[in-house]
């Protein structure tokens, strides 16, 4: 338990921090840490990190920086698709989800290394209409806004993730909403997926077992931690910080999965 307590804190504050990430170390630390299989692991994953940034995504609101019409549209072009992310990953056998969970995982650090967190795009399809700062609801938006929702939902299905390490990026890319912005809006976003992805996989059969709820607890202490320390912690710091941990991760999962 006492484990479960802390790996529960430390993916609660990565959400925190972040505004990504709580899913992608959620996993490898229920499967490396505690010993659950890949498929056990991924209804606690997506429970763990719902409630987590729920907890993040209520001090967004009440802060006003959540695009939260935004993210409902997003939450419910994902939810469209996570079903048939639940059943590809009932399908799948066990090491060729971790060899894909590992492939992406890579690629994402790779990206957080390489990409400075203050690039500038000349291109974002879904700007805010400086009058009433709000998002303009253009065709060319609407299809990007939909396009995110529904990758974040076939991963949250497949791989136990809540999207956030894609949801963020992608938002960073393709708006011109501020980080802050940004990250509160994926946690909501995050919230609203992995949730309905957690209530699908528990309809499919699957069970939280003691372990699983005190992970999912601490997480959500994780997550207050992480909100609270997050404004004095340097954006490219964190950025460059997470990218290491999730290398050190990944082959960590897939030496276990092949060697052992």
């Amino acid at each position: 338990m006492a484990l479960a307590i802390i790996l529960g804190i430390l993916t609660g504050l990565s959400l925190g921090l972040t505004g990504a990430g709580g899913g992608i170390l959620a996993v490898p630390a229920l499967v490396l840490g505690m010993g659950y299989t890949m498929t056990a692991a991924t209804p606690v994953a997506l429970l763990a990190v719902g409630a987590a940034a729920l907890v993040g995504a209520l001090d967004g609101l009440y802060k006003h920086i959540v695009r939260y019409r935004a993210a409902m549209f997003m939450a419910v072009t994902g939810a469209l698709v996570t079903s048939l992310g639940v059943r590809i990953s009932h399908a799948l056998p066990e090491k060729v989800l971790v060899t894909l969970f590992v492939v992406i995982m890579l690629w994402i650090a790779t990206k957080m290394l390489r990409r400075p967190t203050d690039t500038v795009h000349t291109h974002t399809p879904c700007c805010l209409n400086p009058e009433t700062g709000r998002l303009r609801w253009t065709p060319v938006g609407t299809a990007t806004l939909a396009s995110i929702g529904a990758v974040a939902g076939l991963f949250s299905g497949m791989l136990g993730v809540g999207g956030g390490f894609l949801i963020v990026p992608a938002l960073k890319r393709f708006s011109d909403l501020s980080m802050h912005s940004i990250v509160a809006t994926s946690l909501m976003l995050i919230a609203l997926i992995s949730l309905s992805a957690s209530a699908m996989s528990l309809a499919h059969g699957a069970v939280i077992p003691v372990s699983g709820w005190v992970f999912v607890t601490a997480a959500m202490v994780g997550m207050v931690i992480g909100r609270k320390l997050a404004p004095h912690i340097p954006p490219l710091r964190l950025q460059q910080g997470f990218s290491i941990l999730t290398v050190v991760v990944a082959l960590s999962m897939l030496a276990r999965t092949y060697l052992f």
